[in-house]
Parts: structure tokens; sequence; C-alpha cells
């Protein structure tokens, strides 16, 4: 384990260096780019119940775009909300993360920049909004689950075993993984033998590390869930999300 962790740190150090060098122009050139590629997948017009990250001001694409045409769309439209973990358990994180839903446009541009600049809702309204899993500081609760995930991450790769799967490097604090296993389990509960919800991350071209590449590969233990698939800053989709996917991949 100490292993895998001193790897993983050493490429988002890596990642860091390199994504400083990423333009303004470019991020927001290739921003507009993953958004209208995102528009053509299935995976994404097909999904009413759709959780999209909000974003930092530089090292990664930005969603507002995103965010805005889910709501137009009528898309039920959920973000995260980072809260104490209401499980005082040895071993588990003592923050944690749900996904809250947007009522509409006006909501989302009402919300303030924390202290890394990303968008955040505020405590006080999260009582009177959904809540996908619905513990800790109130909210509703116990509904349906999400249908498709828009993830970030700091690297991404494809998995060597030519399954599709895409592989991830998140920022270290481990708030999506406890939040997937979670959504699993909410799952379970409703029935369901797998989590029927689609991972697909969205990145920079150059969040993406390719064969030979100086970066190396992805480092992932057993708690590092696959994403389906990933759309990238240069109109690549890589992974597996159906024909409007494989007909743009590599």
């Amino acid at each position: 384990m100490a292993t895998l962790n001193a790897a993983k740190q050493h490429l988002r150090a890596a990642m860091r260096h390199k994504l400083r060098a990423v333009s303004h122009d470019s991020i927001v050139s290739q921003s507009a780019t993953v958004f209208h590629t995102l528009q053509s997948l299935p995976a994404y017009a097909s999904a009413r119940r759709v959780s999209v990250f909000l974003s930092m001001p530089t090292g990664e694409v930005q969603t507002a775009a995103v965010v805005r045409h889910a709501l137009a769309a009528g898309k039920e439209v959920f973000i995260p909300y980072l809260h104490k973990n209401p499980v005082k358990t040895a071993g588990l994180p003592a923050r944690v993360m749900d996904m809250v839903r947007l009522r509409d446009v006006a909501d989302y541009e009402a919300l303030q920049p924390d202290k890394w600049g990303i968008p955040s809702v505020d405590p006080g309204t999260v009582p009177q909004r959904e809540r996908v899993l619905g513990d800790g500081e109130g909210g509703e609760g116990g509904g349906k689950g999400l249908d498709l995930i828009l993830i970030p991450g700091v690297a991404f790769d494809a998995h060597p075993d030519n399954s599709g799967a895409i592989r991830r490097l998140g920022h270290g604090k481990g708030f999506y993984d406890y939040f997937l296993f979670r959504h699993a389990q909410k799952a379970r509960s409703l029935g369901q033998h797998e989590d029927p919800v689609l991972l697909v991350g969205l990145a920079l071209s150059e969040q993406f590390l390719s064969d030979g590449g100086d970066e190396g590969a992805v480092p992932v233990g057993p708690l590092d869930q696959p994403l389906r698939g990933l759309v990238l800053g240069d109109g690549r989709v890589k992974g597996r999300l159906g024909d409007a996917a494989a007909s743009k991949t590599d």
C-alpha cells in the first residue's frame, strides 16, 4: 500500500507541473470541445439524473456549459456536497461527499466559490434539497440513485487488458471512491444486483496518459473504480460508451 500511495503522489506532482503549462485559452477551447462531444453521446442524452462536478478555475475541464445545458434539457442535475461523516467508525473518513440537486439555472448561478474557487452549495440550503444518499445534515434522500456521473481526475489512462475500462487518478481525498461505494450499496438496497450508474470522466487532452509517455501509467488499487468512458479536450472518446463513442475513439 505504501508503494501504491508513493506512486500516486509522484504522478500527482508530475501532473501538477504539466497542467500549470496549459494556457487559459487552451482550457476554454478544450472545455467547449468536451461539451459538444458529450452532447453527441447517447449515454448523456438518455440520462435523466446526472451528477456534474463543478470545476476549479484552472487545471481541468470547465463544466459550466454542461450544467446549464443539462438543466435546460430538463435533466435532474446533482453536484457534489461535502459534509461531516455521520458514521463515527474508526477507519472511515471524517468528511464524505453526497450529491445535492440544483433547482434551476438561477440556483446554479447563485452558488458562491469556496476557498479553491469552486462554486459551492450554501450548507443552509441543503435541508431543502434532494440528496442522493441523504445522510448527515438533513435534506431529502432515500430515493433513486444516479444514471450518470461526470467525474473529474488528475490523470487517466486505458486499462492495458483492452477491456475498454478507463483508470483514473484522483486528488487523493477518496471522496468519489467512498461515494461510489455507498451509491452501490444504495442500488443493492433498491433490489439492483449491480449499480447501473455510468461513470464518465471529462479531461483535458494533457491528462490522458498515452502508452510510452513520460508519466508512465495510472497506478490503481482495489478500491479505485474504473470508468466506462472518458471524453477528452481534443474530441476523442475513450472507453466503451456505445456506437457514438466507438466512432470517435482514437
